[in-house]
């Protein structure tokens, strides 16, 4: 390990090792199926992650500090490995200037002894003249994906401390973030180094065709910022482009159909040149969907999902087209309970709801008691049965006890992983039919509720994010972190 007194330099050779590693991996990769020789045991030693590490040795007391992330939990020495070091530099940055202001910390950073799995360096195209690869071939030479050592235990409070073993300095390890890279790839369709870090989730397609016309129009506004709107398979319009461009023909041209969990992407950047767009990503119907892009977004410390979706209103006086805003679940979704137990509170994040009450206000021109009459503030219940309704006779009496206001499948999911993975979560959903007063989908009336209700609620989420966007300022709340938390956000 070489000793670094300097953060951004510090950073600088993380990128750089995980430059001459990967590089390595793919020449090696390129040989073999060229019909040359496989890698030895010595140049497999190339293929190694880079790790950094973060020593504190106090003279006297610990200072304390408030803030929720960049603060160590006691003397000793910090580690972890690092995978798209490039890609997440500013974040790295962020991370360790604390450490080193307020700690005095000493840096450390060399090779892992974790080595880089091959399929995540495997490009796609391998060129006309090698051989197709062969799985079970490659692996006899080259490091495979190992389930043995992908894993939560950091995040889900399972980790513990072995001898002089460092302590993690980050909830994901590099073998864990690449892992869930290529998932995203896979199941969005877009290149994980796309997604913003402001996410908005949806369970409706309908939504998709709002945000899609709302990123043209950005973009051909002319606002400060705003560079592309990226759709599934790659489809690309710049903002020179948005002007001209038919939402509709894009969406078709585009191949969203292929992947479970299409995504898309309004890229902007701040005046610092740090990414500040808005992913959306339709997850379809169900706690199974809302679990799985969360576990692969979270590895990208997002600064915000929210949920946008529609609900099923459990009140008399709701009405089509009005919204639930979440502050508590009750989680029937049962796919969490063993990582998050339904006994333990979700609580809900102050900042998100008053940026969610504060976007309803302004996209409906409505306050006060006004906008109280559409907008009800309560508790969720998840399903993981879209047919509840047909054991209503048991599921009374919870729903009773709970005062739940809204049912869906998928907000108590997002919001209890958001809890589990520290990333600030919220939920506003439009209530589509009210299951419990006869009142129901059909397909005439469904559509006309649609065209009319969509567009504003997507509206009333972009807002949301803009608010947040503008004040991070007690967004990542301590409410998400644990007495034993790693330093990293």
């Amino acid at each position: 390990m070489e000793a670094i007194a300097e953060v951004g330099v510090a950073v600088e050779r993380l990128v750089a090792l995980h430059a001459e590693a990967t590089q390595a991996l793919r020449a090696a990769l390129a040989r073999y199926l060229d019909g040359g020789a496989p890698p030895d045991a010595a140049e497999r030693l190339k293929f190694r992650y880079p790790e950094i590490r973060v020593t504190y040795q106090p003279s006297g007391p610990m200072p304390r500090i408030s803030r929720a992330t960049g603060k160590l939990q006691a003397p000793g020495t910090y580690a972890t490995t690092v995978t798209q070091p490039a890609h997440f530099r500013e974040y790295l940055i962020q991370q360790l200037r604390p450490l080193v202001e307020d700690y005095g910390v000493s840096l450390e950073v060399g090779l892992s002894a974790q080595e880089i799995p091959y399929p995540y360096v495997l490009e796609a195209g391998i060129g006309p003249s090698r051989r197709a690869p062969d799985g079970a071939d490659l692996a006899a030479w080259f490091p495979v994906p190992l389930l043995s050592v992908v894993g939560d235990e950091v995040a889900d409070g399972l980790w513990e401390q072995r001898g002089d073993a460092p302590r993690p300095l980050a909830l994901f390890d590099a073998v864990r973030v690449d892992y869930s890279l290529r998932r995203l790839v896979h199941y969005t369709g877009s290149d994980w180094a796309c997604v913003q870090p402001w996410i908005l989730l949806t369970n409706y397609h309908r939504y998709v065709d709002q945000f899609v016309r709302h990123g043209l129009e950005r973009l051909a506004s002319g606002a400060e910022g705003f560079e592309e709107l990226i759709l599934p398979g790659g489809v690309r319009v710049s903002r020179a482009e948005a002007a001209s461009a038919d939402p509709a023909a894009l969406i078709a041209a585009s191949p969203w159909h292929r992947f479970q969990m299409p995504a898309y992407h309004l890229v902007a950047r701040g005046p610092d040149g740090a990414m500040q767009g808005t992913t959306l990503v339709n997850i379809g119907v169900g706690p199974s969907n809302a679990k799985t892009i969360t576990d692969h977004l979270a590895v990208l410390r997002p600064h915000c999902w929210l949920m946008v979706g529609h609900c099923g209103g459990l009140r008399q006086s709701q009405r089509m087209g009005d919204y639930v805003l979440a502050h508590g679940y009750l989680r029937r979704d049962r796919i969490l309970d063993a990582l998050v137990p339904p006994d333990v509170p979700v609580p809900a994040l102050a900042e998100v709801q008053l940026a969610l009450q504060a976007a309803a206000a302004e996209v409906t021109g409505e306050d006060g008691d006004a906008l109280k009459r559409r907008l009800r503030t309560g508790t969720v219940v998840t399903y993981d049965d879209r047919n509840w309704e047909l054991r209503f006779t048991q599921e009374r009496r919870v729903i009773n006890l709970s005062r739940a206001i809204g049912v869906d499948m998928e907000s108590g999911t997002i919001a209890a992983q958001g809890y589990r993975l520290r990333v600030p979560y919220g939920t506003l959903l439009c209530i589509s039919d009210k299951p419990l007063h006869g009142e129901i989908k059909l397909p005439g009336a469904a559509n006309a509720f649609y065209e009319r209700a969509v567009g504003e609620h997507l509206r009333i989420g972009l807002a949301a994010l803009d608010v947040l966007r503008a004040d991070r300022h007690g967004l990542h709340s301590r409410k998400l972190r644990s007495f034993d938390e790693p330093p990293f956000r």
